[in-house]
């Protein structure tokens, strides 16, 4: 008997695992409209000083208490990890507030914040809020708030929201400080707790893949010998009578039993023609955050004070979240997340406030990534009545909180309503995610 056909639209970790895990037992074809096989996972070659050296410039981090799928998908292909240093500081005002994370010799890098009303009380509020975010969340008597309603409500003040709150959510979801105050307190509050983020010392060891993220692309791909299509746009999606027709820009027309969409939520409706009312209703409720990315060496775009680089570098102009035209700069310092022992700092800086050298820019890239509003989590809530329905399954980072462990997951949810299960299992109580388990799931398997 033949197999049934599947398409899978876009090769990001979403799209390729459910291309790897459902390839066992039907005849898969991956469109990818980029030139490259990975989406986020996006390792650029760079010249280090024995020979090339790969660099990561989207997804880079992982752990092992909120990644248990990634932790077994990466033991089951053999890719090797290394232990990372997650530090974080932040530059606002061209460096009129400088400090980081890692000690009290760069939390007061500026000695004068020994003495500053605003600096001091944005620390009795980090403590604040971490212990009043972890009784909430205990008492299951969250207010169901915006996290910037709540702020207002609890008067936390301006330091603690401009000067650490907003910018290490930011950083975090790659979304401007603005959108951050729109993020529905209880997900915001149940991330923050399942991350360790609420906790000064439970926090979780943080790995990257010794080689660069590509590392686990190549050999999943050894898995999918043919069948996957880089630089093969997607133009359309046709039901028809028994079948789905898909439609790429080379004029090619394929005819497939079933379509997984492992691609950005607003990119489905312009690919699918004729969306029902459900698909049009939930769908458009995602949007998307472009960010500009360049990989390079310019080490202005890292803090002034030296003492507080860290692996994660937030930078701002002002010291204010009130305005919407500041999409978020982070400087991310690989030489420290990578572990590359290099006499050349390697940097990856989103939305960059000053443009690097050019003579210094190695690879320009441009990133999108979902912002959740209380719209969005409203609509995740609804995505199971769209799974399936026409043969047609969504799967993707943006069902959970934007990050590998739930597109893969969305992944293998999918694959397990197709008859295909993991090669693993991960106990229920193994996941850091259970407490705030995604809204977009279309089963109930332990995840």
């Amino acid at each position: 008997m033949a197999r049934e056909r599947i398409a899978v639209i876009g090769a990001g970790i979403s799209g390729l695992a459910s291309a790897w895990l459902l390839s066992r037992h039907y005849d898969v074809t991956v469109f990818e409209k980029n030139d490259y096989i990975g989406g986020h996972t996006n390792t650029v070659d760079v010249p280090g000083d024995q020979g090339p050296r790969g660099v990561d410039t989207g997804f880079m981090v992982f752990n092992h208490r909120n990644y248990p799928h990634l932790k077994a998908l990466f033991a089951h292909l053999g890719i090797e990890s290394q232990p990372t240093d997650m530090s974080f500081s932040a530059s606002v005002g061209g460096g009129r507030l400088e400090y980081a994370g890692s000690d009290l010799n760069t939390l007061f890098a500026q000695r004068r914040n020994l003495f500053n009303p605003r600096f001091l009380r944005m620390l009795r509020d980090i403590l604040r809020f971490n212990r009043t975010g972890k009784a909430l969340l205990q008492s299951g008597d969250v207010p169901q708030v915006t996290l910037g309603g709540y702020l207002i409500q609890e008067r936390y003040g301006p330091g603690f929201r401009d000067d650490y709150l907003l910018p290490m959510a930011a950083a975090i979801w790659s979304c401007p400080t603005h959108r951050m105050l729109d993020f529905p307190l209880e997900s915001f509050l149940n991330f923050f707790s399942n991350h360790g983020l609420l906790d000064l010392a439970d926090r979780p060891q943080w790995h990257t893949v010794k080689g660069g993220s590509r590392e686990y692309v190549r050999q999943m791909l050894k898995a999918l010998p043919e069948g996957v299509h880089a630089n093969r746009r997607v133009v359309a999606v046709q039901r028809q009578e028994g079948q789905i027709r898909v439609i790429t820009d080379d004029q090619g027309e394929h005819a497939f039993d079933q379509v997984v969409f492992g691609c950005h939520a607003d990119e489905v409706l312009g690919m699918l023609e004729d969306p029902t009312e459900a698909e049009s209703r939930i769908l458009q409720c995602f949007t998307y955050q472009p960010n500009r990315t360049l990989l390079h060496t310019d080490v202005r775009l890292m803090p002034r004070m030296k003492r507080v680089w860290s692996s994660w570098n937030y930078m701002a102009r002002q010291r204010t979240a009130d305005s919407p035209a500041n999409a978020v700069s982070v400087t991310y310092w690989m030489n420290r997340l990578q572990a590359l022992d290099e006499s050349r700092d390697y940097l990856v800086s989103l939305n960059p406030l000053i443009e690097p050298r050019e003579e210094t820019i190695i690879r320009e890239i441009r990133y999108h990534h979902p912002v959740f509003d209380q719209r969005a989590m409203e609509a995740q809530k609804q995505l199971p009545e769209l799974q399936g329905a026409d043969r047609i399954w969504f799967c993707g980072a943006w069902t959970g909180y934007g990050f590998h462990e739930d597109g893969l997951r969305s992944a293998i949810q999918i694959a397990g309503r197709l008859g295909v299960s993991p090669p693993w299992s991960i106990p229920r109580e193994a996941t850091g995610y259970e407490a705030a388990q995604p809204a977009g799931a279309v089963g109930t398997e332990a995840s």
